[in-house]
C-alpha cells in the first residue's frame, strides 16, 4: 500500500499537470512574458510520452528487492532546490524532487518525505500553481499508508485544474520541464543503484529508455531557440546518440496458460520485448544520464 501511495504523490503531482483534454496546448519560453511566438503542441503527444514512462513504483520495487542501502546523497538536496531562481530551474526541480519522493518512500523516510513536500510546495508557490495543492493534507496522507483513496481523490481533482490553469496562462512550457525533471531524476536513481549493485532488471530499465528519450527530445526541441533549452537539449541529443547502440526488438511467441497458488488461471503473453546492449555501452549511457542530471541541478 505504501508503494502505491508514493506513486500517486510523486507521479501525478507533475504528470497530470501535463495532460488533460480540450484544446491544443500552448507552450512558450519559461522566462519570458512574450507570448507572441507561442508553439502549439497536441496534448495527446504529451500524454503518450507520459504513459510510456517506466512506473516509479516498479523502479521502487526493484530497488527494494535488490536490498540496496539508503543513501540521501543520491537525492537532489532541498537546499539546492530552494536556491533555484529561474522558472526553468524551478520547473525542473519540481519534477526532480517529486521523483525523489518515491526513493524516500521505499526506505520509509517519513521525515524526509515531509521535508521534500515542503520544498515542492515552495517551488509550486513560486510557479503560481500552489493553489491546486492542499499541502497540509498531502503531508498527512503521504505519511499514513491507510489514506490512499483520499489521496487519489485529492490528486485527481487538483491536477486537471492545474493543467487547465497552465494552458490558460500560456505556461505549458513548465509542464515539459517538469516531465524532463521526473524522467531525469528517476533514471539517475536507477543508474546510481545499478552502479552500486548491477542487476539485469535495472540494466534493462535504463537501456530500454531509447524511444522515450527520442520522444522527450522531440518535445524539448520545440524550444531550441531558448538558450537554456538549447544547452539542455544538446545534452539529450548526445545521450540519444549513445542509445544508437541499443536495439529494442518485439519478439513474437505463443501465450502460455499457468495457474497461481489459488488455482486461478493466468495467461502469460508470449509476445515480449528484447533489449540488446553491451555492458560497455550501458556504462556510457549511465555516465551520461548522471552527468546530465548533475548539470541540471547546478545551473
Amino acid at each position: 500500500m505504501i508503494k502505491k501511495l508514493i506513486f500517486i504523490v510523486s507521479v501525478t503531482i507533475v504528470f497530470a499537470a501535463c495532460g488533460g483534454g480540450g484544446d491544443d496546448t500552448t507552450i512558450t519560453g519559461p522566462d519570458t512574458q512574450d507570448n507572441s511566438r507561442a508553439v502549439q503542441i497536441d496534448p495527446a503527444k504529451i500524454n503518450e510520452l507520459i504513459e510510456s514512462f517506466p512506473s516509479p513504483i516498479e523502479m521502487a520495487a526493484t530497488i527494494e528487492d535488490m536490498k540496496v542501502p539508503y543513501s540521501k546523497k543520491h537525492l537532489v538536496p532541498t537546499d539546492v532546490a530552494n536556491d533555484f531562481d529561474s522558472n526553468f530551474e524551478k520547473a525542473l526541480g519540481l519534477g526532480m524532487l517529486s521523483a525523489d519522493l518515491g526513493y524516500l518512500n521505499v526506505y520509509n523516510r517519513k521525515n524526509a518525505i515531509v521535508e521534500y513536500l515542503t520544498s515542492i510546495k515552495r517551488l509550486a508557490d513560486a510557479l503560481d500553481v500552489d493553489q491546486f495543492f492542499e499541502f497540509q493534507t498531502l503531508k498527512r496522507l503521504a505519511t499514513n499508508s491507510n489514506n490512499l483513496d483520499s489521496l487519489m481523490f485529492l490528486s485527481v481533482t487538483s491536477y486537471h485544474d492545474m493543467d487547465e490553469h497552465l494552458r490558460r496562462t500560456r505556461r505549458s512550457n513548465l509542464s515539459a520541464l517538469m516531465i524532463t525533471g521526473v524522467w531525469t531524476e528517476g533514471q539517475y536513481l536507477a543508474c546510481k543503484v545499478n552502479q552500486f549493485k548491477s542487476d539485469s532488471t535495472t540494466e534493462e530499465i535504463i537501456a530500454g529508455q531509447k524511444n522515450i528519450v527520442k520522444e522527450l527530445l522531440s518535445v524539448l526541441e520545440f524550444f531550441d531557440d531558448k538558450p537554456k533549452f538549447k544547452k539542455m537539449n544538446d545534452q539529450f541529443r548526445e545521450l540519444l546518440k549513445l542509445y544508437d547502440t541499443v536495439q529494442i526488438k518485439l519478439v513474437e511467441g505463443e501465450d502460455k496458460i499457468t495457474y497461481d497458488q489459488d488455482s486461478i488461471q493466468v495467461i502469460e503473453p508470449g509476445e515480449h520485448t528484447e533489449i540488446i546492449y553491451t555492458e560497455e555501452n550501458l556504462k556510457k549511457i549511465e555516465n551520461k544520464i548522471i552527468k546530465i542530471r548533475n548539470n541540471l541541478i547546478s545551473l
